[in-house]
C-alpha cells in the first residue's frame, strides 16, 4: 500500500474533479496532508473518497455522509455507524418507494390526459 496519493491521481481514479475533492477536504470529509501548496492524501482518504461517493450514488446528502462518517470516528464506532447505515438505508429505500408511486401516480395522469386528446380530436374528426 502506498503512502500517499496526489489529487491528480484520485481525480483520475474516481473521475472527480479537483474542486470535488477540495468541497470534500472544505466539509472537513477528508484531511490531506498539505506540503506547501500540494495535497497528499493518505490510503484512509482515499477510502473515505470511495465511501463518500458510494454514499452520493445512493442519494445521501452531504450531512447525511458526514453524519455516518463522524459517527465511525467515535464511540460506539464501527457498530454506530453500520446501526444508523441501517437506518438510513431504510429511510432512502422508503423515499424512493414514494417516488415510484408518485411517478406512476403521474404516468397514469398523463396517459389519461393524452387518451382524452385523443378521444375528443377523433370527435372532432381528426385523425391521429
Amino acid at each position: 500500500m502506498r503512502e500517499y496519493y496526489s489529487i491528480t491521481e484520485l481525480t483520475r481514479e474516481f473521475d472527480v474533479s479537483t474542486r470535488t475533492l477540495r468541497f470534500y477536504e472544505d466539509e472537513g470529509l477528508i484531511h490531506p496532508v498539505r506540503r506547501g501548496r500540494t495535497r497528499l492524501f493518505r490510503p484512509s482518504d482515499r477510502h473515505l473518497i470511495r465511501q463518500i461517493l458510494r454514499g452520493k450514488r445512493l442519494g445521501f446528502s452531504i450531512n447525511e455522509i458526514r453524519e455516518i462518517i463522524q459517527i465511525y470516528r467515535e464511540p460506539p464506532g464501527e457498530v454506530g455507524q453500520l446501526g444508523l447505515l441501517i437506518k438510513r438505508i431504510a429511510e432512502k429505500k422508503d423515499e424512493l418507494r414514494q417516488k415510484r408511486r408518485d411517478l406512476e401516480d403521474t404516468l397514469a395522469e398523463l396517459e389519461q390526459a393524452e387518451d382524452s386528446c385523443v378521444e375528443r380530436l377523433a370527435e372532432l374528426g381528426v385523425k391521429t
